[in-house]
């Protein structure tokens, strides 16, 4: 049976294999795919991830092969991305506790909240793609929260790439604050991996030094003292599946990010990588 999977990206700029990975693996397994971004506007891919030139500074090296750049150029240009979903319009936004009518216009989010998760029941997955853009709009995004929240809530798998699971990290209820990934084993963007400086965002001229949070040990706090945060530096690859989230680490994991979500969805693959 066919699969349907929401695959969330940022306006700010997408690493370009990150999509190109999963997509290519569910494209494979004949799924249906929704792409949704903020507000609506068209996903780009961040130029150096189309550039097998390009050399990652903590590497050393490229880590995009020529034929992954080919790959993802021709899906970049392509219409596939053209309308993506605009989560602004589809999830409704929490009213702050200052507004007039306070407890009214919040009965009228949770009313809208179930009927958003009504339309969330067609899919039977969701992805986060990494890049440095998810450190601008989708990380502390209620709305993209509220989306995560509604998956977890139905047993549904969720799956995150690079920066893309710090929106985990910060994806809580309401009412206890407590992250998601508490108790859960992940793995995410590496302190050893982190850029010095150059890390840019796409459609600003904004260019700053490090990223503005250092994801490791975001994710080590938000795991707790009951799970656990897996970098693996120097490790090729790294993706941890711990049900009902399944983690990639960075550019590299992209292809292995979404085979496991695969196995996931397929197979009953509720743990690996740790």
């Amino acid at each position: 049976m066919s699969k349907h999977i929401l695959v969330i990206l940022s306006e700010h700029g997408y690493w370009g294999e990150e999509l190109l990975g999963p997509l290519t693996m569910f494209d494979e397994r004949g799924y249906e795919v929704t792409f949704a971004t903020p507000t609506g506007k068209r996903p780009r891919a961040l130029p150096p991830s189309l550039d097998a030139s390009y050399l990652d500074p903590p590497l050393g090296r490229s880590v995009t092969t020529g034929e992954v750049a080919r790959r993802a150029r021709e899906l970049d240009d392509s219409t596939r991305l053209d309308n993506p979903l605009g989560i602004a319009e589809w999830i409704p936004e929490r009213p702050y506790l200052s507004d007039p009518g306070y407890l009214h216009k919040l009965e009228d989010y949770y009313r809208e909240l179930d009927r958003a998760e009504g339309d969330i029941a067609r899919f039977d997955s969701m992805l986060i793609v990494g890049g440095s853009g998810p450190i601008v709009d989708l990380a502390n995004n209620q709305r993209v929260h509220d989306i995560i929240l509604s998956f977890v809530r139905a047993g549904k798998p969720v799956a995150a790439e690079c920066y893309g699971v710090a929106c985990l990290a910060f994806a809580r209820d309401w009412a206890d604050r407590k992250s998601i990934i508490d108790g859960k084993h992940v793995t995410g963007h590496c302190k050893e991996y982190d850029y010095k400086d150059g890390t840019g965002f796409l459609g600003t001229d904004f260019v700053m030094g490090p990223p503005p949070y250092p994801l490791e040990y975001i994710l080590r706090d938000a795991t707790g003292p009951d799970g656990a945060y897996h970098g693996n530096a120097g490790k090729p690859l790294s993706v941890v599946v711990d049900y009902p989230f399944i983690t990639g680490r960075s550019t590299p994991d992209s292809f292995l990010t979404g085979q496991k979500l695969i196995e996931t969805l397929e197979d009953g693959l509720t743990r690996y990588g740790w």
